[in-house]
């Protein structure tokens, strides 16, 4: 039935001159030849199609049928696939090129999640055919093209892992790399110009539609992929893309390091500098730079005669949009998946190196406030696998007190009223607990150098044992406390007993030398020598070396005040009740 209203249809349309096809000729044809592609008959649709007699038919309203055909080559069935794809190329070949473009970016916005990867791939080499008619007046249609392809391939989930790149499942690598291929032949023009003419205009149209191809690119996907080095996956169909995007970039006459240095900026003083932060966005140029410094993408291309200074000019702005950006995630909301990216830890234990070995304070303080503001941001179970791993690697006590005191505010919180959760109570909560409450050379551990680690460590031990009643036992503490007991308190009883008693033998030495000295009888006395980690300090009078030893002697009676409340504690618990009758 429909394949006879197509050849009415067809038949009565040979005889109109010209385009004087009415609307109802329109949707006759339309709604026939998509039944018919429906129903099978492809190879009757080709046969009626490919009549030179219906040549004026197909050009004016053939491109109508892409959505349906579109619709058949995805569904991959095989006995219409050679016939739909004849029909397809046929098509590409007869009708209109803008009209075609237009059809043909309809199916990609039209797109479910399910299939943008399949549509997109599809696509791809129709939608160049058809730009490539377009002759020099393509421009704009390009960028239409691109902008559309780029807005659907960004919907696709972006790989984390290594297997999932290798895999695939979403199809967002297949589709980059497709990408590379659909920009080729434009790429190339736009570098001919640059050869013919030593330097292409800024202002060129096709050119201008590839830059903002690249920048988009940069924004999405790549500035929320994490890439992968040689050495973990040899082949990385997103790596040669953002490395493809660098080289375009530089292939139609951008200079890497006038983006970086954002010459741009220079021209906002001048009108249009609008458009001008409309091509170069900073979440693209950020991207750019990470590629560059952190992922030595594309380094043979950009100049290694820059200074380490200019770099950091360079990125002090999308230092600033990382921040604010920062700022605004919402607290506890960032998921533990993120801690797979590399990223995710080195930027904190980067922080570290700022707060611990930065000789401005002012510098060093903020860097403590993103370090927490980072902290802030990851949710329960992220922050429970952050404080044990920073306190595995940073061998820092200052760093690691600071860890143990973000874990007791953790614990604080859990602890109230509709808070509870299975990462910092309970069971999970022990092994964090038994990082946090060891010594690590036993009682030999240098007392007055992991100052911060032990002080914050007792702290929380007090506080847990006070909250967390034993008949509770919210956390675990009360059923781990024997263990706590002979890993870590009593060797730290001993340390501090051998530690004060040596520091009070040499302070007593001290003064008794120093009355010596005053008379006269032993002169050599007058100075000391301090050595700190195999470097020599400068001398110390006598009267330093008081200072210092009487210092030491209260930091130990500071720790030992808290320790012997903790036992105290302990040792109450532990006491058989009195029942006195009356």
């Amino acid at each position: 039935m429909a394949l006879e209203q197509l050849c009415d249809v067809v038949q009565r349309c040979q005889a109109i001159k010209d385009e004087g096809f009415s609307p109802e000729d329109y949707d006759l044809f339309f709604t026939a030849g998509r039944t018919c592609l429906e129903q099978g008959n492809s190879a009757q649709v080709l046969s009626i199609l490919v009549d030179e007699k219906n040549k004026n038919i197909v050009r004016c309203m053939g491109w109508n049928l892409l959505g349906p055909l579109v619709q058949i080559l995805l569904k991959k069935e095989d006995k219409n696939l050679p016939h739909c794809h004849a029909i397809l190329s046929h098509l590409l070949e007869i009708c209109s090129p803008k009209e075609l473009l237009v059809g043909l970016l309809e199916q990609v916005e039209e797109a479910d999640t399910g299939s943008i990867a399949e549509t997109v791939t599809l696509l791809l080499k129709p939608l160049q055919t058809v730009l490539l008619r377009l002759g020099m007046k393509k421009a704009s249609s390009v960028g239409m093209a691109l902008s559309t392809l780029l807005s659907q391939v960004a919907r696709l989930p972006v790989p984390v892992t290594k297997e999932q790149e290798e895999d695939d499942v979403f199809g967002l690598c297949h589709c980059c790399t497709a990408l590379l291929q659909f920009v080729k032949p434009f790429v190339e023009e736009v570098k001919e110009g640059v050869k013919d003419n030593n330097r292409i205009s800024k202002d060129n149209e096709l050119r201008v539609e590839l830059l903002k191809f690249c920048m988009k690119s940069l924004s999405k996907p790549l500035l929320e992929v994490q890439l992968k080095d040689p050495d973990t996956l040899l082949k990385s169909p997103l790596r040669d893309f953002a490395t493809e995007i660098l080289i375009i970039l530089s292939s139609i006459g951008e200079s890497l390091p006038d983006l970086l240095s954002r010459n741009v900026l220079k021209r906002r003083e001048v009108p249009g500098f609008l458009e001008e932060e409309v091509r170069y966005p900073k979440e693209s140029l950020a991207c750019l730079s990470h590629l560059l410094f952190v992922d030595h993408i594309a380094v043979d291309i950009f100049p290694a005669v820059l200074s380490p200074i200019f770099v950091l000019q360079c990125n002090m702005e999308y230092i600033e949009l990382l921040l604010s950006s920062l700022i605004r995630v919402e607290d506890n909301s960032l998921p533990v998946d993120l801690l797979e990216l590399k990223t995710f830890f080195s930027v904190p234990q980067n922080l570290v190196k700022v707060m611990t070995l930065c000789p401005d304070q002012t510098l060093r303080t903020k860097g403590l406030k993103v370090f927490q503001l980072s902290i802030d941001k990851f949710n329960t179970e992220a922050k429970y696998k952050f404080f044990k791993g920073m306190l595995k690697t940073s061998h820092h006590a200052g760093v690691e007190g600071y860890i143990i005191k973000n874990i007791k505010n953790q614990i604080d919180f859990s602890l109230k009223p509709c808070n509870g959760n299975d990462w910092f109570l309970g069971k999970h909560l022990l092994p964090l607990l038994r990082l946090v409450l060891c010594l690590p050379h036993g009682p030999e551990t240098d007392l007055l150098q992991n100052l911060d680690r032990i002080m914050e460590s007792l702290n929380l031990l007090r506080y847990m044992l006070i909250r967390d009643k034993e008949w509770e036992n919210e956390t675990g503490i009360w059923t781990e406390l024997y263990k706590i007991e002979d890993n870590y308190l009593k060797p730290l009883r001993t340390g501090l007993n051998m530690s004060k008693a040596h520091y009070e033998a040499e302070l007593k030495s001290a003064k008794e030398n120093k009355k010596i000295s005053s008379k006269g009888a032993i002169h050599s006395s007058s100075v000391c020598t301090v050595t700190v980690d195999n470097e020599k300090l400068p001398n110390m009078t006598p009267e330093m070396q008081i200072q210092v030893l009487q210092s030491a002697v209260f930091t130990f009676d500071l720790i030992e005040s808290v320790l012997t409340r903790i036992e105290e504690i302990i040792e109450t618990k532990e006491r058989p009740l009195n029942v006195v009758l009356f």
